[in-house]
């Protein structure tokens, strides 16, 4: 979709800034971190711990690389990929934040108090102080890091045959961005380990249609901070909203994350269920992402939709392959993806120890068991699951300090999830409020994308342009239809609560 902008007048980005601080203080946001948290992590960035030291192996010669937005520092990936007589070989660097944090200490209080890092449009509250996060813990190119190093051998398939996993120095050569790397790779000039990344992508995600996978494509809203003229940043910072679909090379690279977290998924159960290479003795504990399967009625209630919306649904033709071959650029296309993520709501954590495996433990959107390991610096439960997966990798039991964690870890993340979604669409509504503050009364055209069956007459639209979703009241109860486009106006702009209303125009 194009991106589609709007800018904030100097009164609206006194608004906005003033509203921004409301939300860090509704949200228990903290100002900085305890003197203490922050002179355990000089000391820690200065000497790093290596848990089990003579079990890490030196693979600085392995010429990993990261993917990353450009403007990132907290790098918690590198990758090396490279082609087998009979598939391919995936060699995925994760931070090793353990080397880090002392259990129990200042530092790792802190961080079970902050649970996930927080972005908001004038900055981000760091799980971890950047001094580990954007520096010693960071696989920033060019210095020997900690980490957690995945092998994974696939078959010509792209299905996994042989998993590795265990505690490594590693050494990035390359920082790159997803439209450097997508250019590289659609003119041909991407050496063989980057142009992998597109065979190894579209055969994972083949694969994921094939056991009934969703990778929803939706044109999310994102706020960034326009630049001045000569590049640099704005005086005093002034936002704009956009409509971004992702590059099919960060489909490809969330690939490579999801087959890690499927991978210690199976590890972990394999463990506990005593069916592992390990020791067999079915005392493994391990920590899942789930997702319950949808409730009875929710895919039929899609198909409604869908005709509705005069997508061609046929029988035959299941959900997830329904989703690929559709368009988010075409507003009907986005109204219906719109709608299929609510079959996404109800993820969570799911921990279990000393072999007891619980009831649910497949994530339905994955449709397969799936772990949260591939991001430590910035949420908190990977650092457990990376334990997790070596302990199970080779049959011993976890840490001490892992296994003390497991049972309260999955509420927990449920808090600090809950928290980020709502910073992160606090920041969306305050953002639309800011930069509309001035247009009330103004006409857009929008196209409906959500509609309340439980409440008649409220639903959501998308505008065209500026790149805003927000309430539409018809004021009479009457229901608009899902996918209709319309004209519509701006009755409402409040900064100070976040709010956006339109109205039929």
């Amino acid at each position: 979709m194009p991106r589609r902008q709007i800018r904030a007048t100097g009164a609206a980005e006194a608004a906005l800034r003033a509203a921004l601080r409301t939300l860090r203080t509704e949200l228990g946001v903290p100002d900085g971190f305890p003197p203490d948290v922050l002179a355990e992590a000089e000391r820690a960035a200065r000497e790093p711990t290596l848990p089990d030291r003579g079990a890490t192996v030196d693979a600085t010669d392995i010429p990993l690389f990261t993917i990353d937005p450009p403007t990132s520092t907290d790098l918690d990936q590198a990758m090396h990929l490279s082609r087998r007589p009979h598939g391919y070989r995936v060699r995925y660097a994760i931070a090793d934040v353990a080397a880090f944090v002392v259990p129990g200490a200042a530092l790792d209080a802190e961080a079970h108090r902050r649970v996930t890092t927080l972005y908001f449009p004038d900055g981000k509250t760091p799980l971890h102080p950047p001094v580990l996060s954007e520096g010693a813990a960071s696989l920033l190119p060019g210095g020997t890091r900690p980490a957690v190093l995945w092998t994974i051998d696939l078959d010509a398939d792209g299905s996994p045959t042989a998993t590795d996993v265990r505690r490594a120095l590693v050494r990035s050569r390359a920082k790159l961005d997803y439209e450097g790397v997508q250019q590289q790779i659609d003119a041909g000039t991407a050496e063989e380990p980057l142009a992998l990344l597109g065979d190894i992508g579209l055969l994972r995600e083949q694969r994921e249609v094939d056991r009934g996978g969703i990778s929803l494509d939706v044109p999310e809203q994102e706020i960034v901070e326009r630049a001045a003229p000569d590049g640099t940043r704005a005086h005093g910072g002034t936002y704009e909203l956009v409509y971004r679909a992702p590059l099919p090379a960060e489909g490809w690279n969330a690939q490579i994350s999801l087959l890690t977290g499927m991978t210690a998924a199976e590890l972990m159960l394999a463990h506990g269920t005593g069916t592992g290479t390990g020791s067999g003795t079915g005392s493994g504990s391990g920590i899942l992402r789930t997702l319950p399967a949808a409730p009875d009625g929710a895919v039929a209630r899609l198909r409604r939709t869908a005709h509705a919306l005069r997508i061609d649904w046929p029988h035959h033709v299941s959900y997830a392959r329904l989703i690929r071959s559709l368009d988010p650029h075409r507003p009907h296309h986005a109204a219906f993806l719109q709608e299929c993520t609510t079959l996404l709501r109800g993820a969570g954590y799911t921990s279990f120890r000393d072999g007891t495996v619980p009831d649910i433990t497949t994530h339905a959107a994955v449709a397969a068991p799936y772990t949260h390991c591939t991001a430590p610096l910035r949420r908190l439960v990977d650092r457990y699951a990376s334990e997790l997966s070596l302990a199970a990798a080779v049959g011993t039991a976890p840490p001490e300090w892992v296994l003390a964690a497991l049972d309260e870890l999955p509420a927990r993340m449920a808090e600090g999830t809950r928290r980020a979604g709502r910073a992160e669409r606090g920041c969306v509504d305050i953002v639309e409020a800011a930069l509309l503050k001035d247009r009330v009364g103004e006409l857009f055209d929008a196209t409906v994308v959500d509609v309340q069956e439980r409440e008649p007459g409220v639903e959501t639209v998308q505008l065209e342009t500026p790149a805003v979703v927000a309430r539409i009241e018809s004021g009479n109860g009457t229901t608009l239809p899902l996918g209709e486009r319309l004209r519509v106006r701006l009755t409402r702009a409040d900064p100070g609560t976040a709010k956006v209303l339109f109205a039929p125009a």
